[in-house]
């Protein structure tokens, strides 16, 4: 337990010094923690104390408390007995890479973390902090939900969390950083957030645990498999970056930081490149097969385009089949789609469209650049897919990229097939420029399906049916999916050499980055649900 130092009746001629000595013998107690059997508790389930988690986040020796020795003012049910400074949460601000960062960290050691309204007017006041001075909100989340002894006056600091979430959401960067468990309403404020991070082993997050989906289903199912950090990981796609240690997850969070700007306000921060802005890519020749139907790694692509082949992948293991993540170039930070023909061919599906939307919003309001990379052969058909509203879904990225006005670059490799073409930030929907390979093929659909319709029957009635359709074929490519054909109709600004690809866009992006639009006035659009 911390020893509790109540403050000595004073004179005015009270010696300040002996304050001052009081006041540092509290504060030493209350960053030592409640006791070392919890802080040994904490340890054995393989988990930090919330002061380690802070000092692993901040610049060494940076972070400044607030409100340290809140206490909570419930009485009852055997609170009144046990109150114990900081109520189960820390709070405050500090540096990361030499930037102002707000934070809120969970004390599992107190009263399991969980939330009462001293707990929660903590984590209210550093919000409104964050939003005031413009400045990213981080939130170490290691709670057990709503303190059940408060009532109403802990869900009600849940309301106050979802609000300023909602109120900050695009106006400053939000990461969430699950460390241990998260149930019912709680996990709504990491869904709000811009970025969730998870740790295996550690973190859950689920709105009903594994005693009320046995109760009321009959299924058997273990924390990890409900609420683990793979499942929502490669499942739900609730979280963006998984880790094995609550090491590797914070130092990832501060590469995060490093990459954001502080605010819808500012542009993201730039550094001094150490990788050439003119080098030439001629691996790019090798990497991308000249046959449409082959597969390759998307990824490779990416790295060689980027400085020091730096991509900062979101989603990693949630569909996979579109790539969406933060990288450089020429030290400026932009944001990259790219369809993954590793990957279903890179088709775009449900989740695909859900997942580039969400980071295409997330870019945009932030006023992080895109350059789209397209190899796409269309949408996933099926009837699955078509109950599955992908109708809806898709039109989220579709909504999402007309919606953007930060400079945005679409380059075709491959394959620009029917209504995904469109869809993947082509020229009609507001690219500011779009550059191609020669080995780029734009079209309705690909040439076998497209001759299949047109000519279905004069091949049909042809005394050579295959050497009919293969003419057709022939004739269909040449006409309308040789490479200058979008280039002659003004669709495609320039076919260009892979090799030159990373110069290009450099040059495309430089040029775009005093860009000025604006979208008509209004309270809000309305995007597919």
């Amino acid at each position: 337990m911390v020893t509790s130092h109540e403050p000595s009746p004073a004179g005015p001629r009270h010696d300040l010094r002996q304050r001052v000595a009081e006041l540092a013998a509290a504060r030493s107690d209350l960053l030592a923690g409640p006791s070392p059997d919890a802080t040994g508790r904490q340890h054995a389930k393989g988990k930090l104390t919330v002061r380690e988690r802070l000092e692993l986040l901040f610049d060494t020796g940076s972070f400044r408390e607030i409100e340290g020795f809140r206490r909570h003012r419930a009485a009852g049910f055997g609170l009144e007995h046990h109150r114990p400074p900081s109520d189960g949460v820390v709070t405050g601000w500090g540096k990361v890479h030499g930037r102002t960062v707000f934070a809120y960290a969970h004390d599992f050691r107190i009263f399991g973390g969980s939330l009462g309204e001293a707990h929660a007017e903590k984590i209210h006041k550093v919000m409104d902090l964050a939003e005031s001075a413009g400045a990213p909100l981080v939130s170490l989340s290691d709670g057990a939900g709503a303190r059940i002894q408060e009532g109403t006056t802990a869900l009600a600091g849940y309301g106050g969390i979802f609000r300023r979430n909602v109120r900050a959401s695009g106006v400053i960067p939000q990461i969430s950083v699950m460390l241990g468990p998260c149930a019912g309403g709680a996990t709504y404020s990491p869904a709000l957030t811009d970025f969730v991070f998870m740790v295996r082993g550690i973190a859950q997050m689920y709105l009903t645990g594994p005693d009320v989906v046995r109760s009321v289903t009959g299924e058997e199912v273990s924390h990890e498999q409900l609420g683990g950090a793979d499942a929502h990981a490669g499942v739900s796609g609730v979280a963006g970056f998984v880790y094995d240690t609550e090491e590797d997850c914070l130092a990832d969070v501060r590469h995060l930081l490093s990459m954001l700007p502080a605010n819808n306000r500012e542009p993201p921060p730039a550094v001094a490149p150490a990788d050439d802005r003119d080098r030439d890519c001629p691996a790019l020749l090798d990497l991308v097969p000249g046959d449409p139907n082959r597969a390759y790694d998307m990824r490779a692509v990416i790295e060689e385009i980027v400085d020091d082949g730096d991509l900062f992948e979101a989603h990693a293991s949630w569909a996979p089949n579109v790539l969406c993540g933060l990288a450089r170039l020429d030290g400026h930070v932009v944001g990259i789609v790219a369809n993954q023909p590793a990957v279903l061919a890179g088709v775009l599906d449900i989740p695909a469209s859900e997942k580039a939307a969400r980071f295409v919003q997330t870019c945009d309001a932030f006023s992080i650049p895109l350059v789209t990379l397209v190899d796409v052969p269309g949408f996933l058909p099926g009837r699955e897919q078509e109950h599955g509203g992908i109708i809806r879904h898709g039109a989220k990225l579709l909504y999402a990229y007309c919606n953007a006005t930060v400079p945005r670059i679409q380059l075709i490799l491959r394959k620009a097939y029917g209504g995904a073409y469109i869809v993947m930030d082509s020229r009609s929907i507001g690219a500011d420029l779009s550059f191609a390979w020669p080995s780029n093929e734009i079209a309705v659909m690909g040439a076998e399906g497209a001759a299949n319709v047109v000519f279905r029957r004069e091949i049909a009635g042809a005394p050579d049916p295959e050497a009919a359709r293969e003419q057709r074929i022939k004739e269909y490519v040449q006409e309308l999916m040789h490479p200058y054909h979008a280039a002659e109709r003004g669709l495609v600004d320039d076919v260009v050499d892979p090799a030159a690809t990373r110069r290009i866009l450099i040059d495309g992006l430089e040029m775009l980055r005093a860009k000025q639009a604006r979208l008509p006035s209004r309270k809000h659009g309305n995007p597919p649900s």
